[in-house]
């Protein structure tokens, strides 16, 4: 199913219109067409490529999945692909919902593989900002761009708060558990993920604000800074993130093995202790007469000098912290 709008002059003033239309509306200098295409068809994406006279490549793209993020530059329009992404703070999972862009001077094409993009949200960027309404199809592409930008940074910011709540753990005196590593799995792999669809980013808008001129007039040029600026924070913000992480890991797996050395030392210090009552009564048990066999005297001296070994070594253990 296809969705539509016609805008003349800066104003809405057609909506759900079919896509076989598209091409009678953008006659007039003055109107400037969205079409958005949720899992179209191949047949679907013909008959638009048709309409706005596609590069087979574009199209070619728009049905493949998992492309990276990017901007291709055609004789006639500019294709674009994006990722939005959302996270999970129940499972600390990332999800992504990619959405393919086809920009010609007065039509923008949306091609969603499915409903995870949240083009709604789009929509109510756009009709909030009727006032922008007026610069056409750069006015379209900064509500699209912003969405996914500014989905970027809340999700940044949610891993940040989740990798705080780690740091305070790593120093608990409570051994990490399977849930905490698995946690740190995964946050490690959404941020991977992330990096992947934040930095190209970087380049992406980069190039639509230097080519602004070919969109628009030039008067959007400092909303769409104000989103490149959002994205050199979010792509920032992810390697840090990314290198503050790894840190946490590091510090968990070093106190963990501090954990292990403290364990085996007073292991140790124990079997020592032990060791010295078996060294005695084991001599003790010699199958020869010793000095104070058979007399009450020499069961006194061989517990005495089982305790007092015993005591010795556990003082010398315990100022060397061994114990």
């Amino acid at each position: 199913m296809a969705r539509t709008r016609l805008y003349r002059h800066g104003v809405l003033t057609a909506e759900g219109f079919p896509v076989a239309d598209v091409s009678d509306h953008l006659e007039d200098p003055s109107a400037v067409v969205w079409v958005d295409l949720h899992a179209p068809t191949e047949d679907d994406l013909r008959a638009i490529s048709e309409e706005l006279g596609l590069h087979e490549l574009a199209v070619e793209d728009a049905l493949q999945r998992k492309q990276r993020p990017k901007l291709d530059v055609y004789d006639s329009h500019k294709f674009l692909n994006v990722y939005a992404a959302r996270f999970d703070t129940e499972s600390g999972r990332l999800e992504v919902a990619d959405v393919a862009v086809f920009i010609t001077g007065h039509a923008l094409v949306t091609v969603r593989t499915s409903d995870d993009f949240a083009i709604d949200e789009v929509v109510r960027r756009w009709d909030a900002s009727p006032r922008l309404a007026e610069h056409g199809v750069a006015f379209l592409i900064h509500g699209l761009l912003d969405y996914v930008v500014d989905s970027h940074f809340d999700t940044v910011e949610a891993m940040d708060e989740q990798i705080e709540a780690l740091e305070e753990m790593v120093f608990d005196e409570r051994p990490v558990g399977p849930d905490e590593q698995r946690r740190t799995y995964e946050l490690r792999k959404s941020l991977v993920t992330l990096r992947r669809i934040v930095m190209p980013m970087r380049e992406v808008v980069n190039t639509l604000l230097r080519r602004n001129e070919e969109i628009g007039d030039g008067a959007l040029a400092p909303y769409f800074q104000d989103v490149y600026d959002q994205v050199l924070r979010a792509s920032e913000w992810t390697e840090s993130l990314r290198d503050l992480l790894g840190n946490v890991r590091e510090a968990q797996l070093t106190m963990q093995g501090n954990r292990m050395n403290m364990i085996m030392k007073r292991v140790t210090s124990w079997a020592a202790i032990i060791a010295v009552p078996t060294m005695i009564t084991g001599f003790y048990g010699q199958n020869i007469p010793f000095p104070g066999f058979g007399a009450p005297w020499g069961f006194l001296t061989s517990t005495l000098a089982i305790v007092l070994v015993s005591v010795v070594l556990y003082r010398v253990f315990r100022a060397r912290d061994w114990l």
